[in-house]
């Protein structure tokens, strides 16, 4: 796995918490869950690639 997308997805992390933080702390409850949705979506598209070339590997492994 590439190093680089470890620290990309740590720096999103870090982010969506402080901005949640934030957004409790002033009463936006809804908003922070949307902040974290949102952040989990954002994770989520970054390693899809690395997913699918596990997958793929795991079938080349196997002959399937």
């Amino acid at each position: 796995m590439n190093i680089d997308l470890i620290f990309k997805i740590a720096a999103v992390g870090i982010i969506v918490a402080i901005l949640n933080q934030i957004l409790i702390k002033s009463g936006r409850e809804e908003q922070a869950i949307m902040t974290t949705l949102a952040g989990l979506i954002i994770v989520l598209m970054m390693i899809i690639h690395e997913i699918d070339v596990l997958f793929k590997t795991i079938k080349s492994v196997f002959g399937v």
